[in-house]
């Protein structure tokens, strides 16, 4: 599943973390690339733990595990922590694939990838190209999204970042872990939860249908969950 979740940050909230990112020392991003991605990969990356990186990166997972649509949605058990990518000039990142274990050289924190996330923090109309081309069984996705909002994506998908013609594009971007490994499986627990919440709204919560929906939700969610 797909799914972009908007106003992870405000406009203002975007204009403080670039200045601290933007003041940080960028360098090659290949320091996090594994074999494959690394003959495709041309951008600037923050170090992982860098004062910037950590700083920005501390917010990024606290607002995240605050956002009800990406909680629905990811249902994480484990966030690495947001690294920052930055594209101009031509930089682009040819099609690959995320690696499927990602290792924090830092503290050793070892994850499975189930979802990948890019967090734009430049605003479309800044840059020319740098558009996320994600792979899916109908066919290719072109994401570029307002500054703030973000998009959620299996880590096994082919995706791609397309050269950066003019200006600079910023983000964010990790990985998680989820609590339920298999993609399907999550999105129908999100889909059932989003359901639930609309009939909640009209029926209010001691409704039977939303009493009977949630324990339908929470019984697959015991039944497919590793915790």
């Amino acid at each position: 599943m797909l799914l972009h979740v908007p106003e992870v940050f405000t406009k203002a909230e975007v204009t403080a973390l670039r200045r601290t990112l933007d003041a940080g020392p960028w360098t090659d991003g290949n320091v996090t690339s594994g074999h494959q991605s690394a003959t495709a990969k041309r951008n600037m990356q923050l170090p992982e733990g860098c004062a910037p990186s950590l700083e920005v990166g501390r917010l990024v997972t606290q607002a995240l595990e605050a956002n009800p649509v990406f909680v629905s949605a990811a249902l994480p058990h484990t966030i690495y922590p947001p690294l920052f990518n930055r594209y101009e000039g031509g930089q682009a990142f040819g099609v690959h694939v995320d690696n499927a274990i990602r290792r924090q050289g830092r503290d050793g924190l070892r994850i499975r990838s189930d979802l990948s996330v890019t967090l734009f923090l430049s605003e479309p109309e800044d840059y020319d190209g740098g558009e996320l081309i994600i792979e899916e069984m109908y066919g290719s996705q072109s994401v570029k999204l307002p500054a703030g909002d973000l998009v959620l994506y299996p880590s096994k998908s082919l995706h791609r970042v397309m050269p950066v013609t003019r200006g600079a594009r910023v983000a964010s971007f990790f990985w998680l872990q989820s609590l339920v490994r298999d993609d399907a499986d999550r999105e129908s627990l999100f889909k059932l939860d989003v359901a639930t919440q609309r009939v909640n709204l009209d029926k209010g919560p001691s409704d039977p249908a939303v009493i009977e929906l949630t324990a339908l939700y929470h019984n697959l969610l015991r039944r497919w969950a590793e915790v």
